[in-house]
């Protein structure tokens, strides 16, 4: 059976851009954040454009993911890849998860909370998705299985090596068109918002936020992550602690 592929995220992370690396693939059929009009309706987040969102989208996030996996049981090629942020699974059913392969892609908290904070000056720990992203990890090693995670910078920084390995993970063959694309606006990114190419950012100069730098998660600082990143070029439960 084939299996839809789900990307847990958070914002300001490249998830765009391996969105991006994946639609090259004759084989894959990429869906932009399905769940997001069903977490601006249930949390009343006031986005940018919120309500546009919301009522260009289908909000009943139970229906999206039981129409999407029905889709693919019924079509098994292409495979989708679905981009979601982790911070979007708010009040679901989560028994979906039971028919995806899942993944995540993290980044390093000094890096990515100054950048969220341009886009959303008070941002709290819900917002950067980082504990439901742990969380999640949890609950889905506790019911059995192995889910990837991809380190962005490490992604970005060698990315054929990163993509080989992820493939291999999907049980998918690497195909060198993953590398690079068009440049300009493209229809699987929502607003328009593109990358030629996987290449490392500089990293970033800003400050991290103080209210996001102290004793943020409960049980230790929002800077810490959940894939312990010593080792995190792909991390599962079957492979070996490559920075240990």
């Amino acid at each position: 059976m084939t299996m839809p592929i789900c990307l847990w995220s958070g914002p300001r992370n490249v998830s765009t851009a391996l969105m991006y690396s994946f639609a090259q693939r004759d084989d894959i059929r990429v869906v932009d954040e399905p769940l997001y009009g069903h977490y601006l309706r249930v949390t009343g987040a006031r986005h940018p454009a919120s309500f546009e969102v919301m009522a260009a989208m289908n909000c009943d996030g139970d229906q999206v993911m039981r129409t999407l996996i029905a889709e693919q049981d019924q079509h098994p090629a292409p495979r989708l890849f679905l981009k979601h942020m982790a911070h979007h699974l708010v009040d679901l059913d989560l028994a979906f998860l039971s028919h995806t392969s899942n993944l995540f892609l993290i980044r390093d908290p000094q890096e990515m909370l100054p950048s969220l904070t341009v886009q959303v000056p008070h941002a709290a720990l819900e917002d950067t998705g980082l504990k439901r992203q742990w969380q999640l990890f949890e609950e889905l090693c506790d019911a059995g299985q192995r889910p990837a995670i991809v380190d962005s910078r490490l992604l970005l920084q060698d990315p054929e090596e990163i993509l080989q390995q992820l493939c291999g993970h999907l049980g998918l063959q690497f195909d060198r068109c993953m590398l690079s694309w068009r440049a300009g606006p493209r229809p699987e990114g929502g607003e328009g918002r593109s990358r030629q190419c996987l290449r490392v950012p500089p990293r970033e100069a800003e400050r991290l936020p103080d209210h996001l730098g102290v004793d943020s998660v409960g049980e230790g600082r929002v800077d810490e992550h959940p894939s312990d990143t010593r080792a995190a070029v792909l991390v599962d439960r079957g492979l070996s602690d490559q920075g240990s």
